[in-house]
């Protein structure tokens, strides 16, 4: 796969290697589906009242070719609020306007080993600065939208459906009880505005933020946008490019540090891909070259992130050769 031309001149590649034929992938994603469909672990978020009450049978997947190619298993397209996996989006859409540099300055990019939604991560660091994949950061990422006012919000919706690669949805019910609840984001948002971190009103970037995490997906949603990111910023359902290769490895890079919050060190020494987990139960990795993955199960483990995402995540990453960081390969040469 390439993308534009790098400052060398040459097409960069995206990646190397390739999935194994597609009945074997159908086969492991049904076999990921049968192995977890069983496990109890876990209960729905508590974060938002709206949330407590999910059916914790719910449990679909979507792994997404680069090429457009669908292996789907179990609820792959019921639909649920994405919650914290559009954090790489809005930090993406970002990037497409200030430039990664610009981005990291303002935002951060270095992982905060707090939970995802802890204030002090703000107070602990020496500006204030944390990652755009915990809540902190993503509301100061939220505010840097392009556009004023409403015209922020019509940016976000925008770009998170081109990665989607269609139109997405308020939950005005999740969206009315996280407005009303979210008094711990409120803190963490002034408090970014008293360090002067915020490119619009504290109230206007908080809004945003709870917004964009109540846009209605699916597992098969999650999978297309991982899939662009994979492809380089080309969405492989629309044909369309959101965003340049450049900004994908940005995206990709916070993702590694804080995309499974506290458990980030942890999923990368086991899993090792980008990813990013939401409290409402969707898990989305990315195999750079190859394609993204999306899962849906409502059960949460401590940290928030979803069991079963989890547990599918592992058995793909070392049945489908998706670990970025392992030199074994899939098939050992006779």
């Amino acid at each position: 796969m390439t993308g534009s031309p790098s400052a060398s001149g040459r097409e960069p590649f995206v990646s190397t290697g390739s999935l194994p034929a597609p009945q074997t992938v159908d086969h492991l994603v049904w076999r990921a589906y049968e192995l977890s469909r069983g496990c109890r672990d876990g209960a729905p978020s508590k974060v938002y009242p709206a949330l407590e009450q999910a059916d914790v049978d719910l449990f679909g997947i979507c792994l997404l070719e680069v090429d457009g190619t669908a292996h789907i298993a179990g609820d792959a397209d019921h639909s649920f609020t994405i919650m914290s996996v559009a954090k790489p989006f809005t930090f993406a859409l970002v990037c497409r306007t200030l430039g990664v540099r610009s981005a990291r300055r303002l935002i951060g990019a270095n992982a905060t080993g707090l939970r995802f939604n802890a204030v002090e991560a703000i107070e602990r660091s020496t500006d204030g600065r944390t990652n755009p994949m915990v809540n902190p950061g993503a509301i100061a990422s939220a505010s840097w939208i392009a556009g004023k006012a409403e015209e922020k919000w019509d940016t976000l919706l925008g770009g998170l459906s081109a990665f989607a690669g269609r139109s997405l949805e308020l939950d005005e019910e999740v969206y009315a009880c996280a407005s009303a609840t979210n008094h711990v984001n409120r803190s963490a948002a002034w408090l970014l505005h008293a360090r002067g971190l915020l490119g619009c009103d504290p109230d206007l970037a908080l809004d945003l933020y709870t917004r964009q995490s109540c846009l209605r997906v699916t597992a098969r949603d999650l999978a297309v946008m991982g899939a662009t990111l994979a492809d380089g910023g080309v969405n492989p359902v629309t044909g369309e490019r959101p965003i340049t290769p450049e900004l994908c490895h940005a995206v990709l890079a916070v993702m590694l540090t804080a995309g499974m919050y506290e458990e980030s060190g942890d999923w990368l020494y086991e899993v090792g891909q980008p990813a990013k987990s939401g409290i409402a139960g969707g898990v989305m990795t990315v195999s750079p070259g190859k394609g993204g993955l999306g899962v849906f199960s409502p059960p949460l483990d401590s940290a928030g992130n979803s069991v079963r995402g989890g547990q599918v995540s592992r058995f793909l990453s070392q049945e489908l050769g998706l670990d970025l960081l392992n030199s074994i390969p899939l098939i050992s040469p006779e």
